[in-house]
């Protein structure tokens, strides 16, 4: 795999989709609409679940590691998000840079618990931070299309975000349940992925620029992979060839069941 962002960059581009989010936030006439990509939610728990899991980051990573992530410490569970707009703000910016400080002290090779355990991402604070980007990212997307003004993901941050999903999320030990199959992907950047799914599990690489053609290949901006990835967008939304059931059925496989 291609070197990914160094650290501070990872930070800096959390604190930028962070004030993303926020801006969204702010300029919504009605926080109590319906999130359409997030239908169980209004965009007020949007950002409620914004700010408690930033907070609960924090703690994960000023933990360090562990097989189970640490026990809340507040007896009342999680912390409740104002009301008032400036109050709401103001407590977001403070938990993100409750987790961005957390990230600064532990530094990106420390380890801590994470979800992703079978997969090719490490354990650490910086894979935790990597991932946090498009937590915000997304979420971001999320709220401005809430008012009808949604934005493509900046080009950075999903070009990152591709390397991370691929091999934090779709990457895993647990053995491929389904035809062996190897599938292409392609972002107008220049970026090129291969994943390669059967008996050892599903693996991430760059692809090789004299590869011979895999089962599949999308192709697409790295934004748009990025929403299809998190179900923001359907599958033909994107450039497809060959046979699309692998990728139909790696988006619906939970290797963990």
């Amino acid at each position: 795999m291609q070197n990914t962002l160094e650290f501070p960059e990872v930070l800096r581009l959390i604190a930028d989709r962070s004030a993303a989010f926020r801006a969204a936030i702010a300029s919504a006439p009605d926080l109590d609409v319906q999130v359409p990509t997030c239908p169980d939610w209004s965009l007020r728990e949007l950002a409620q679940h914004i700010g408690d899991g930033r907070r609960r980051q924090a703690a994960i990573i000023a933990a360090g590691p562990g097989a189970e992530p640490p026990a809340r410490t507040d007896p009342k569970g999680a912390p409740t998000a104002p009301r008032d707009r400036e109050a709401l703000d103001a407590w977001l910016a403070e938990s993100t840079e409750l987790m961005l400080d957390a990230m600064r002290e532990a530094g990106p090779d420390r380890g801590c618990w994470t979800w992703w355990g079978s997969s090719q991402a490490p354990q650490t604070s910086g894979a935790v931070a990597r991932h946090q980007i498009q937590e915000m990212a997304v979420h971001t997307y999320d709220a401005q299309l809430t008012q009808g003004a949604a934005q493509p993901l900046p080009t950075d941050v999903a070009v990152e975000g591709v390397d991370e999903f691929l091999t934090t999320v779709s990457a895993t030990t647990v053995p491929w349940p389904f035809k062996p199959a190897t599938i292409d992907l392609h972002t107008t950047e220049g970026r090129s992925w291969r994943l390669t799914l059967n008996a050892d599990g599903v693996r991430c690489d760059d692809l090789a620029t004299d590869a011979a053609p895999g089962d599949m290949a999308m192709r697409g901006t790295a934004s748009e992979m990025i929403l299809y990835f998190y179900e923001r967008l359907p599958l033909d939304a994107l450039e497809t060839t060959g046979d699309t059931e692998p990728m139909e059925q790696l988006a619906d496989w939970d290797p963990t069941a």
